[in-house]
């Protein structure tokens, strides 16, 4: 049989979730077992079993007993201040390393702060970037489970799998700690704005959209932080939100991250750069924070008190600890020489608020800034607490990981385990979005195609599915396998040098794509190579020639053209949506190692596509005209500057923010929603463009909400997940934005169903607009609110 069920819903128990099938959805899928998956293509080292690191190893040194800071019962503050008063000035400064120095008198080993779990286990250590970090691959892990790249998770729009995905990272991390071959500490989610479509980093993030970015980033720190018994005091894992701040660019036309002065208004820091940052460590709760490589307005991001100390530590309340990116201190130094001697450096960074240095530099030259006068050891003191307190919720300090009462059973056996492989592809699938159906040519009837041409330089990708920062996946499923178990295939991969595609081989596309029923393309970027850390796009059409191969092989071509997508950034291709052979296209973004199986999924109708674009994708001309260090995000019309991202840009895209389609048609209908909101406040103020507003102080924004009902009525033949998007345009004051995201919700609704969806909106938080010194306002006047092609107006008024 080429089909079988299975079950997917969201629990707090993956496993649970898919053995009892718990408001779970019946979906037929093309089974696995008759893929043949890649599992070779990263040899590990062979290795014995290994002991994990961890601190007060009472069995073998009983002494360590009598340290209040080995005492499990203790609280953690107590337990870090009798730690604390036991160190000489050089024992704290080994541990404000990433590579802390172990102190072997008081029972502390080394421990290696460095580990990534971007969107699953990722590879440091030897070959990473700097050969420091403890995540490493062997016979004992050889792999772990290999979710979607950020940028097509946030696609789904559905905070619970952005949740449930950071609960199975956790749980592998865990079970790797507990071998010897992972760390706690992990250095995710990315939540920077993808401003520039440009940027080689774009793909680790969620996407242009501040609510969007916040909810991913909440979302997928409360998975890896919270314990399944709920202490809030104690940690699973440790996240750390980055990168801090306005921090969106590689290289550019010989400006690179190192030397960038980010000139940013205050207005766009806190209604864009800001947000996702902010509510990362205070909805989310993350542990730690990386301050970037990049100044803002002059100041090293990692070197600005008024950032880190007042901002992070004073108004956010960071509990955890402050990290900056890899050798930042060093980079502010001798790349931006912001300070005369490496002592003053090392002094302004720890002065400003950091904690820990990703790198050497602080190791080497904090001494001597406490010798020249330049900083006290009570500053170095709460630093180091701040990184106690940490290993201390983590569990680190209370003996071998083996005994812990939550996760002391896990091991290898815990990765990679069959249901996290399937979930992993069902946050493939539901994250996929359908950018043209014509004719309504998708999905392909299986009775109809005896033969499929795939052709591309990514139809047979591997590696190039999963993006930056990614692991080794536990298996891979290739495009061209995942087609192969639907229909018989062809092959042809287009382009001799893979996504460069810098020479085709046209004749034998061709000739496959005239002898098919249907072709495949599947074309893109490669997720290091052409974007990716230190490497910016340079344009947005398609690499080398690939849009010749693309257009040749769909007008010699017998059946349908399918052309699939895979990339981070948008991709200039509006040559094939004007193009009639072209009947489809899907942008499948860095889906995994296993992407392939929701690819085809999706193409032969399993799976009934539901993804949204979280960024838009603009034209070849946009980039040409805006060069990627403006950081405005508000368009200037006296020199034609354009704007940035769906909220402030009005001019022609290829594809806009919250695009996507569904084998299914969707009708919205409003039940019940205020047509006026009364705020109680007098303090009214007007803007530069004659518009009223109010500060949404505590005071006026106590209880101040209301709820939106609709319903969600489905008139196709397909039962299917949904993306409801509910968006707003504000009054013009204060520069707002055009168009914003008010909230989403993912839901199910089965052929010729119907269901309930619940908007709460706050005002303040949600209608809010901020102003040009950088205080929310809440403008006064007339709002449309908008559910694809119903919307309402609102008024608001004192």
């Amino acid at each position: 049989m080429r089909n079988r069920r299975l079950c997917f819903c969201f629990n707090s128990s993956v496993s649970l979730c898919l053995a009892l099938c718990l408001g779970s959805v019946w979906l037929d899928l093309a089974p696995l077992s008759r893929v043949s998956a890649q599992t070779d293509l990263d040899p590990v080292p062979r290795v014995s079993a290994q002991t994990p690191a961890f601190a007060c190893d009472v069995e073998s040194n009983p002494t360590l007993m009598g340290f209040p800071f080995c005492n499990a019962s203790l609280g953690v503050q107590d337990r870090v201040a009798d730690l604390v008063k036991r160190l000489t000035l050089r024992e704290k400064i080994g541990f404000m390393g990433n590579d802390s120095v172990p102190v072997s008198r008081l029972g502390i080993p080394r421990y290696v702060w460095w580990n990534e779990a971007l969107h699953g286990i990722t590879k440091t250590g030897p070959g990473g970037p700097q050969g420091a970090g403890t995540t490493r691959f062997t016979s004992i892990v050889p792999a772990a489970t290999s979710f979607p790249q950020v940028i097509l998770t946030a696609a789904s729009f559905n905070t619970t799998l952005f949740k449930t995905i950071g609960k199975v990272v956790s749980t592998e991390a865990r079970a790797m700690h507990n071998v010897g071959v992972a760390g706690l500490t992990f250095w995710a989610p990315n939540v920077n704005i993808f401003r520039d479509p440009r940027w080689g980093r774009g793909q680790e993030t969620p996407g242009e959209d501040p609510l969007l970015s916040s909810k991913y980033g909440a979302g997928y720190v409360r998975g890896l932080q919270q314990r399944d018994d709920g202490d809030p005091d104690r940690l699973k894992v440790a996240a750390c939100c980055k990168h801090y701040t306005a921090y969106d660019l590689e290289d550019w036309k010989g400006v690179d991250r190192f030397h960038f002065n980010a000139i940013v208004t205050q207005q766009d820091m806190e209604d864009t750069f800001q947000p996702s940052l902010k509510s990362c460590v205070v909805d989310g709760n993350a542990a730690g924070l990386m301050c970037s490589y990049n100044q803002v307005n002059g100041k090293p991001a990692c070197a600005d008190p008024d950032l880190l100390d007042r901002v992070v530590r004073g108004q956010w309340k960071l509990n955890g600890y402050i990290v900056t990116d890899c050798d930042a201190v060093d980079v502010l130094f001798s790349n931006q020489h912001y300070t005369k001697t490496a002592a003053e450096a090392a002094a302004a960074s720890i002065r400003a608020g950091v904690d820990v240095d990703c790198g050497p530099f602080l190791g080497r030259h904090t001494q001597d800034a406490v010798t020249a006068g330049l900083l006290d050891e009570a500053t170095i003191d709460k630093a180091v607490s701040n990184n106690f307190a940490t290993l201390m919720r983590l569990g680190f300090f209370d003996g071998h990981p083996r005994k812990h009462p939550l996760y002391g059973k896990l091991g290898p056996a815990d990765v990679c385990k069959p249901e996290n492989q399937e979930f992993a592809i069902e946050a493939a699938r539901q994250s996929i979005v359908l950018l043209k159906n014509a004719e309504g040519t998708l999905p392909l009837a299986l009775s109809s195609i005896k033969s499929l041409a795939v052709i591309g330089p990514n139809a047979n990708a591997t590696k190039s599915m999963l993006g930056n920062y990614a692991g080794i996946p536990c298996k891979y499923v290739t495009p061209l396998q995942g087609l192969n178990a639907y229909a018989p295939t062809t092959y042809a991969p287009g382009c001799l040098n893979n996504a460069s595609c810098t020479t085709v081989q046209l004749d034998d596309a061709k000739k496959l794509a005239a002898s098919a029923d249907a072709t495949v393309l599947v074309m893109g970027v490669e997720g290091k190579k052409i974007e990716g850390e230190g490497r910016d796009r340079v344009g947005l059409l398609l690499p080398g020639k690939q849009a010749l191969l693309v257009s040749e092989v769909a007008n010699a071509s017998k059946g349908p053209v399918i052309l699939v997508i895979m990339s981070g950034g948008g991709v200039d291709i509006q040559f094939a949506k004007d193009n009639d052979k072209i009947k489809g296209i899907l942008w499948v973004g860095y889906p995994g190692g296993a992407g392939g199986a929701a690819m085809a999924d999706i193409i032969f109708g399993a799976y009934n596509p539901s993804g949204r674009l979280p960024i838009t994708w603009y034209p070849q001309s946009y980039v040409e005209k805006v060069p990627m260090t403006n950081m405005n995000m508000r368009p200037d019309p006296a020199t034609g500057y354009p704007g940035r991202t769906y909220r402030f840009y009005s001019g022609d895209t290829v594809y806009s923010f919250g695009d996507g389609l569904s084998y299914s048609k969707f009708t919205y209908h409003l039940d019940k929603a205020p047509k006026l909101v009364s705020v109680p406040s007098n303090r009214t103020c007007k803007s530069s463009d004659k518009g009223k507003s109010v500060y949404a102080d505590k005071q006026t924004c106590r209880n101040l909400g209301f709820d939106i009902h609709l319903r969600v009525k489905n008139l196709g033949e397909m039962s299917g997940h949904h993306s409801v998007l509910l968006f707003s345009s504000p009054p013009s004051v204060h520069g707002s934005p055009r168009k914003q995201l008010l909230g989403f919700k993912k839901i199910f609704v089965r052929a010729h169903g119907e269901t309930p969806v619940r908007f709460r909106v706050d005002v303040c938080k949600d209608l809010s607009v901020v102003d040009e010194f950088g205080i929310r306002m809440i403008a006064l006047g007339k709002y449309v609110l908008r559910v694809g092609d119903l919307k309402y107006s609102l008024s608001v008024g004192v």
